[in-house]
């Protein structure tokens, strides 16, 4: 039989805030025990509607992906937030389920830590793999004395590495040195990168038997040990996944340039690719959204999402949706790189009128006519984005010279080799 239903609302949050109520259940954040206003370090933004439900019941059910309730936070107050969200005010109130990470028996709550390991114990926060330079001050600094590895691992904060990758390369750094313990804690980037350092220091003050910190530089090469970790973890080159994302206007040439890239790549072997069209999208993943704005984001985060598994483990996604929308694309973007993959957002900048003229499928004449809402640039905005990787117009190009612009901005990337270059045959008209 199904549980029942929750009588109070559920929200499952972004990797960001998970880990952040991590750190309040766990006390890490102490004397803090919630979330807090704006322009604080620890908030919690919900949709709307989550919002009125919480405030309606004072209480809102934190949830992880799979389900799994972790807390209770008391809406004791909303603000307003970013992208029409909601901000939730509240303490934070422990349930007993528990967040599944790799590792997990390294994710030990600050008492643990304070309990297992003497006060004279050296504590080394870790954000990035340990050099052979930082094992030697180590080892000296510590003059014999126990060492806590504290490994912040939170969203955004592992540099050059996953969470598991910085795991793994810490446990492999510490085998180096005796009387060494290894801790895990989710310490998420904020918000605002100028107040990283600060939140990072105010969790390791929790952690640490006693009073010595220190901070590693990361200057000189790595032990080979763990040198092999990075590089199996954050392959380079045409070892890295990637993602080529092309944004632009329906008729602009998306389609055509993204299929061409996917036939020159393929018939030279190069590398394995999966082509994520949008109207083929639409018609799987996404079938049945609309195309309110809402769902157009909606598409292009299970597009993101699933471009980013791709990439994550070494293969190349190709997308071509219209992804009109800045803060859409950025958040594929970050999530793309997030998990160690290349992105490459190509504009297809072709203008209105000449996308206007080519209307296949007759679909600006029925939005001129106010037969299809929304339609990208004419009932609903266009956001030119102005990170673009590589800036493409195909009104008076032949795919042939508009392709391999592209491929030269990917040979130089170090993503592919010049074997691309080759000329094979391709559609030589102008890119429809």
């Amino acid at each position: 039989m199904p549980s029942p239903a929750p009588s109070h609302p559920q929200f499952a949050p972004t990797p960001r805030e998970l880990d952040d109520i991590e750190l309040l259940r766990t006390g890490a954040l102490a004397p803090q025990f919630g979330f807090r206003g704006p322009g604080e370090d620890v908030t919690l933004c919900v949709p709307l509607e989550i919002a009125r439900q919480a405030h309606e019941h004072g209480k809102l059910e934190i949830i992880d992906g799979e389900g799994v309730p972790l807390a209770i936070v008391s809406a004791d107050e909303t603000f307003e937030a970013a992208c029409g969200q909601m901000g939730i005010i509240g303490d934070v109130h422990p349930l007993p389920g528990t967040v599944q990470r790799a590792f997990g028996d390294h994710y030990l709550s600050p008492s643990a830590s304070m309990t297992r390991l003497p006060t004279g114990t050296l504590t080394v926060p870790v954000t990035g793999a340990l050099t052979a330079r930082d094992l030697e001050t180590i080892s000296a600094r510590s003059e014999g004395r126990p060492v806590l590895m504290l490994v912040l691992t939170g969203a955004g904060t592992p540099r050059a590495l996953s969470a598991e990758g910085l795991m793994r390369a810490t446990l492999a750094a510490s085998r180096d040195l005796t009387g060494t313990a290894v801790i895990a804690t989710p310490v998420a980037a904020r918000a605002r990168s100028e107040n990283n350092l600060g939140f990072q220091r105010r969790v390791v003050a929790a952690y640490a038997p006693g009073l010595d910190v220190h901070w590693p530089e990361g200057i000189g090469p790595c032990t080979p040990a763990v040198a092999e970790v990075v590089s199996s973890d954050r392959p380079t080159g045409v070892d890295q996944g990637l993602v080529v994302f092309f944004t632009g206007l329906s008729g602009s040439g998306k389609s055509t340039i993204s299929q061409a890239l996917r036939h020159r790549i393929v018939e030279t072997g190069e590398r394995t690719i999966s082509l994520l069209d949008g109207d083929i999208v639409r018609q799987n993943l996404s079938r049945g959204l609309t195309f309110s704005r809402e769902d157009r984001e909606t598409n292009i985060q299970r597009i993101a999402w699933v471009a980013a598994e791709i990439a994550r483990h070494g293969a190349m996604a190709i997308c071509s949706p219209i992804a009109p929308f800045d803060d859409t694309r950025k958040r594929a973007r970050q999530l793309v790189t997030a998990g160690g993959a290349a992105f490459v957002l190509v504009h297809v900048a072709t203008p209105l009128e000449k996308c206007e003229s080519r209307d296949r499928k007759g679909l600006y004449a029925k939005a001129r006519r106010g037969e299809v809402p929304e339609f990208t640039g004419i009932s609903s905005p266009y956001e030119v984005p102005d990170d673009a990787d590589v800036v493409l117009d195909t009104s008076e190009r032949t795919v042939e010279s508009v392709l391999d612009e592209l491929l030269h901005h990917l040979v130089d990337g170090g993503w592919l080799t010049h074997r691309v270059l080759d000329r094979v045959t391709v559609e030589t008209e102008s890119a429809r």
